[in-house]
């Protein structure tokens, strides 16, 4: 196979690995054709106002001032004297998408929907406000249209701010929360001379929906300890305490609203969310009115060990904490709608005021609810399984649904109304439990399918690199081997069997893709079976005991790697392990001062994975500092390279632009296309523009972070020719006088030697170093948002998550430069190096999907998910790469032919 065929072909095969992720485990969880279920019996309110204080943390509600008063002391009262208080768990990611739509339509959107964008509905759900009567809405653009648009009929009506009102850069966004006060009070002020606006709030089943951005806003701009955050809160309060006065006057009192206080999601102390930390998981939840339980005063201990009712001075009151889904059958049950059909929340009876029959039917239709979603899953499942293949859930069997369902209804009629409400509860466990099994049904299949062409691929890159880059000596017949007839056969038949059987099951079109993957992976393996036995059978000629050693140190490496995706601080150690590498193998004696310079860089380099990934408070001089050292880095490296080779008058005068204005954001991307072709100068042009751009984005110590990595990539390049010495090689050239742009000499380019594995590892390792040396991108919460805002106030998640994918990418752009710098001074060819980096990044992928286990909670997947993801990203990106590299090889060797050079 050609190189550029075989880049293409593992492109091809590394992008439908990488999708492969999404498709087995981000699949929606709706299904679709449920009729909507309501308990007839009369709900105690008419009506619901649901307030949503966007990214209010639990604590900051709860926890009272040093005086002993409260910031909310209207919501304190409430919660002392009037309802019922908790705090709602919500689900990662902590966004306020997924966070409304389990608030409001009751499940937890899957993750690919969350990247469609906030304003549109990517796909079509039911909510509380789609099956109420009217629901009159009030707050962001970024949240109330999609909940408008998704509602069957003409019945949500949103009103909202203009966009650019969402300003981080705002000395006080609390003008937001005070803006929607506002326009509640003047719409029912206008309501009372508008009589077809008055019939209609006066009908039952209305829903009014306050979103509140300013707490969100300010948090994001001055974190959640700032006075401009904490002095939002009692904004709040009083305009929540002001909106219930006008309520219940406009409504004259009749005791028929219902008043729900909550938060989408919390916020970390660096003003960030959207990752698992308690701090944005852990939201208030403040329930009263009509048909609400009042405070419940208990003299025992509460079964919570979290500390937080000592804190909050709330021990006497009953807590009643809920999953952010079960607020929708809540609300739901409160004004007597249908729970939406795609709920997956369990009613909390603890938040109910009413008899017992009330209580029991509301959970009956709250069962009969999640039923009818278990039985649509499992019919969709069993349509499309061959029957004898088909294992039911066997918990819930047709008999044993109809067994339930009439055992509650008996319950209910004998007025057993405690045993029928648990009966319930134990149904709507089933269910949940069977939704997740017919969820995840053809999960294992996949994983097999998926699992088994990484297997035959790495194989396969094993062998070419075995047979067409390593120095090995391969018996004649190896490079003419004929194909066994048989081989080719076997495959068609497969492919036929596997195609017919996804067929008859009527799989989507990608099943098809994961499941005959490795068919053609495995032939092209077995195809190459000659080159493994002719390894083996030269196996006594081999130094066997350095192969094993640097198999298990690559091996331990790996594991390494794969251990600091959960826990940064092992790049320390493996850093540390690193520095040492010129003392073990004698390089010191050879090259001390490069050695020491190794030394030292990597100890430098050591300390970022120990600093905390976020919380730090902002140091411009931290910033100014890096930019000082950017500069002293470069006049280092320059001056000598000077010395020996002089510099025309044009590079220059541009080395001394970059290093005075490298503040330039606009132009650090263009500039080094235009600096000296020869590699050094090259490469300190690219590392001016690229820390320039970073410094423009950091806003403390991580803004060290390049010049200290530029610093060691630098010192490494220099160190690998004096291990090329070392190595036996000859005709070592000086770095600042390779052209880059001339032509390649192939005579020179040499096979791979075992310490090339070393090469390629210590790329790998310096990708994840650079990766995760100041964050860990697996987090979003790794990154401070304030370090986007010199560029970008005004909220806007793409690009401000643009600008922070483009400062996590230039370590990574460094090192890359640094590797393919040396492989030219190692005299390589870059398909050579990069077939092992390919080998070791696949082996650390199917790593993480053994990693993706269903025994573990659902954050940690989701972390082994995210891991495979960048692996996977890296990989496809180095493809790209090669593919690039290869193609501009080819043009130089084109032009050489055209010239008539000739290399023995």
């Amino acid at each position: 196979m050609k190189m550029i065929t075989f880049f293409l072909v593992g492109l091809t095969v590394h992008v439908i690995f990488f999708l492969s992720i999404f498709d087995i485990y981000f699949t929606s969880p709706l299904v679709h054709g449920m009729i909507p279920m309501a308990t007839l019996l009369t709900p105690p309110a008419s009506r619901l106002v649901l307030i949503v204080a966007d990214g209010l943390r639990a604590d900051s509600l709860f926890t009272l001032l040093p005086n002993g008063s409260s910031r909310a002391p209207y919501l304190r009262s409430v919660v002392e004297e009037r309802g019922t208080w908790g705090v709602s768990h919500t689900r990662v990611p902590t966004e306020s998408r997924p966070g409304h739509v389990a608030l409001i339509a009751g499940f937890y959107e899957d993750v690919s929907a969350v990247a469609k964008g906030w304003k549109e509905n990517p796909v079509e759900f039911d909510s509380v406000f789609n099956e109420s009567r009217h629901t009159w809405s009030w707050g962001s653009p970024d949240i109330l249209p999609m909940f408008a648009k998704g509602a069957s009929g003409d019945h949500v009506y949103t009103h909202t701010y203009p966009a650019a009102e969402e300003d981080f850069a705002s000395t006080d966004a609390s003008r937001l929360d005070s803006w929607v006060f506002a326009q509640v009070k003047s719409f029912f002020q206008s309501a009372k001379s508008n009589s077809t606006l008055m019939a209609g709030l006066l009908q039952d089943k209305n829903v009014f929906f306050l979103h509140l951005l300013g707490l969100d806003t300010n948090g994001h701009a001055h974190r959640p300890m700032s006075q401009e955050y904490l002095s939002n809160i009692g904004l709040v309060d009083s305009g929540v305490s002001e909106l219930v006065s006008l309520v219940e006057d406009f409504f004259s009192h009749d005791g028929r609203t219902a008043y729900v206080f909550t938060s989408d999601h919390g916020m970390t102390n660096w003003g960030s969310h959207g990752a698992g930390h308690p701090s944005e998981t852990l939201t208030p939840l403040v329930v009263w009115g009509a048909g609400v339980q009042s405070p419940h005063k208990l003299t025992e201990t509460q079964l919570y060990h979290d500390g937080y009712l000592q804190d909050w001075k709330l021990e006497h009151l009953r807590r009643v904490d809920v999953n952010q889904a079960d607020i929708a059958p809540l609300m739901a049950s409160l004004i007597g709608v249908p729970i939406p059909v795609n709920s997956v929340g369990v009613l909390p009876l603890l938040y109910l005021n009413n008899t017992d029959r009330f209580k029991a039917e509301c959970m009956y239709t709250n069962a009969i609810q999640i039923l009818e979603q278990f039985k649509m899953k499992m019919k969709q499942k069993k349509e499309t399984t061959l029957s004898f293949l088909f294992t039911p859930y066997k918990p819930l069997t047709q008999p044993k649904q109809v067994e339930f369902i009439h055992k509650a209804r008996i319950l209910m009629q004998l007025e057993k109304y405690g045993e029928a409400i648990s009966l319930c509860q134990s149904l709507i466990s089933h269910a949940l439990e069977g939704l997740l099994y017919y969820h995840t049904y053809d999960r294992f299949f996949l994983g097999c399918s998926v699992v088994l062409g990484f297997v035959g691929w790495t194989s396969y890159v094993v062998l070419v690199i075995l047979k067409t880059h390593a120095s090995l000596n391969m018996h004649p017949d190896i490079l003419t081997q004929k194909t066994n007839p048989t081989l080719p056969r076997l495959c068609v038949c497969v492919t036929l069997v596997i195609g017919i059987f996804l067929l008859v099951q009527r799989s989507p079109i990608t099943y098809y893709v994961y499941c005959l993957l490795p068919v053609p992976v495995w032939y092209s393996v077995l195809k190459e079976s000659k080159t493994l036995t002719d390894l083996i059978q030269s196996a006594h000629s081999l130094p066997l005991w350095k192969c094993f050693g640097y198999f298990v140190l690559v091996a331990v490496g790996i594991e390494l790697l794969v251990v600091s995706f959960f826990h940064r601080a092992m790049l320390t150690v493996g850093l540390a392990v690193l520095s040492l590498w010129p003392m073990l193998t004698g390089l010191f004696g050879k090259a001390k001062f490069r050695s020491l310079n190794w030394f030292l860089g990597c100890l430098c380099l050591a300390a970022f994975p120990l600093m905390p990934v976020v919380g730090r408070e902002p140091n411009i001089n931290l910033v100014t500092c890096a930019g000082l050292l950017t500069l002293f880095t470069s006049a280092c490296f320059l001056w000598p390279s000077q010395n020996r080779t002089p510099l025309h008058s044009s590079d220059k005068q541009q080395f001394i632009i970059q290093m005075i204005s490298w503040a330039t954001f606009a132009s650090s991307i263009h500039v080094p296309l235009m600096s000296s072709t020869r590699l050094f100068h090259r490469l300190l042009s690219i590392f001016l523009s690229l820390t320039a751009t970073y410094l423009l984005l950091s806003t403390g110590s991580e803004a060290l972070f390049p010049p200290v990595l530029s610093w060691l990539m630098f010192v490494w390049i220099n160190i690998e020719q004096e291990a090329m010495i070392a190595e036996g090689f000859s005709g070592r050239q000086e770095l600042s006088t390779i052209d880059f742009s001339a032509n390649i000499d192939i005579s020179k380019i040499r096979q791979l030697k075992l310490d090339d594995i070393r090469r390629s590892y210590f790329f790998v390792f310096f990708i994840i170093t650079a990766f995760f040396g100041t964050g860990n991108i697996a987090s979003i919460n790794s990154f401070d948002p304030a370090s986007v805002y010199c560029f970008l106030t005004v909220f806007n998640p793409f690009i401000m998550g643009g600008l922070l994918m483009w400062k996590v990418i230039i370590p990574f752009i460094i090192v890359t430069c640094t590797f393919e710098t040396i492989q030219v001074t190692t005299q390589l060819s870059s398909r050579s190096l990069f077939l092992i980096v390919l080998v070791i990044s696949d082996v650390m992928a199917l790593h993480f999907f053994f990693l993706v286990q269903d025994n573990g909670s659902w954050l940690d997947i989701g972390t082994s998910i995210s891991h495979y993801v960048i692996v996977m990203s890296m990989t496809i990106f180095l493809m790209l790469l090669s593919v690039v590299t290869h193609i501009l090889t080819s043009k130089r060797l084109l032009l050489w032919r055209r010239r008539k050079m000739h290399f023995p």
